[in-house]
């Protein structure tokens, strides 16, 4: 008989996710067996389960989850550079028809994992994979964030806004970050200067903060009229702007009267597309090592989530009421 695990299954769209026993996976050329210790649950893990999120190209029904910690249980042929009962994390599954990372096991591509950070928590772990790269891939491969720059993030205590600051202040900018006001102590405590976006227009807050000049590089987390926003906010010709949520439809005139640069991040390329991967790993090198030199942290939702409560987690996610990342515990750090 076939070893089976529990997974938390989108049978339908708007269905429950249903817990149920399926078959483990064995891991195939190239990818390693991992025991999952936790999942992080993203926004577009409970669009997926609503039936939308088209861009993710997960058919139902599906294993849901991109982001996990665990430790390694069995190498597939040809890998390289991890052992069994090493602890890893990644962003692993989960979209493009892959089984996701909510399940006891699974099998996945070693260029997508790394070892996790020693001075994180599984669950820690499981909640940085996307959130990090998304920062990385912006403020790193794409504007070259360096020292004495000015940037801006918008959404500074949001998923990935959060790492955004602390990323770029790890690299020595100086950083700022809009929020709303129930966020502003919070965004201090990561290290930058909070910006209240409801109670001084884009105009005030570059005037007060670069002298009317505009910030280097601007870092739209929101997307909608953030985006715009950010338009506003760059310095003429030298500057550049982010978006990991630039999907609408927006005037680019503002950006362009300031002859400056844009650029949209897609996270989920290599795993949709199978190039680039090794990139992936390498980032999230680069996280353990920013978290265990103590310039990296990640807040989780202080509620336990076991797999039998999936859905009231993917309702805390939806709802937008955690305080911190939720994430999904099968088993004790």
């Amino acid at each position: 008989m076939k070893p089976t695990m529990l997974a938390a299954i989108a049978e339908s769209a708007q269905a429950p996710l249903a817990v149920r026993h399926i078959a483990r996976p064995i891991p195939g050329k190239g990818q390693v067996l991992v025991r999952v210790h936790a999942a992080g649950v993203n926004p577009l893990d409970t669009k997926i389960a609503t039936g939308a999120g088209a861009h993710a190209r997960q058919p139902l029904p599906a294993v849901l989850g991109l982001d996990l910690a665990g430790t390694v249980v069995e190498l597939g042929e040809a890998v390289e550079g991890f052992v069994v009962g090493q602890a890893v994390f990644g962003m692993a599954g989960g979209i493009g028809g892959a089984q996701g990372t909510m399940a006891e096991y699974i099998a996945v591509d070693a260029r997508l994992i790394a070892a996790k950070p020693h001075a994180l928590a599984m669950s820690e772990a499981a909640a940085l994979p996307l959130v990090f790269i998304t920062a990385w891939e912006g403020l790193v491969d794409r504007a070259n964030v360096r020292p004495g720059q000015r940037v801006l993030i918008h959404g500074g205590a949001g998923g990935v806004g959060q790492v955004a600051v602390q990323l770029a202040k790890a690299r020595g900018a100086d950083v700022y970050a809009t929020g709303s006001a129930a966020s502003l102590d919070f965004i201090r405590a990561l290290g930058a200067t909070a910006i209240d976006y409801r109670a001084q227009s884009v105009e005030a807050y570059v005037q007060q903060y670069t002298a009317g000049e505009g910030f280097d590089i601007v870092y739209d987390t929101v997307g909608g009229s953030t985006l715009d926003a950010a338009f506003l906010a760059v310095k003429p010709y030298t500057g550049h702007v982010l978006s990991c949520l630039g999907w609408g439809q927006h005037s680019l005139a503002p950006l362009s009267f300031r002859s400056a640069t844009y650029s949209g991040v897609f996270t989920l390329a290599p795993l949709l597309t199978g190039q680039g991967r090794e990139h992936h790993g390498a980032i999230l090198r680069e996280a353990a090592a920013l978290a265990d030199a103590g310039q990296l942290q990640v807040r989780v939702d202080p509620r336990q989530f076991a797999l039998a409560d999936v859905n009231e987690a993917f309702r805390q996610v939806a709802e937008s009421r955690g305080t911190g990342k939720t994430v999904i515990r099968l088993s004790s750090d």
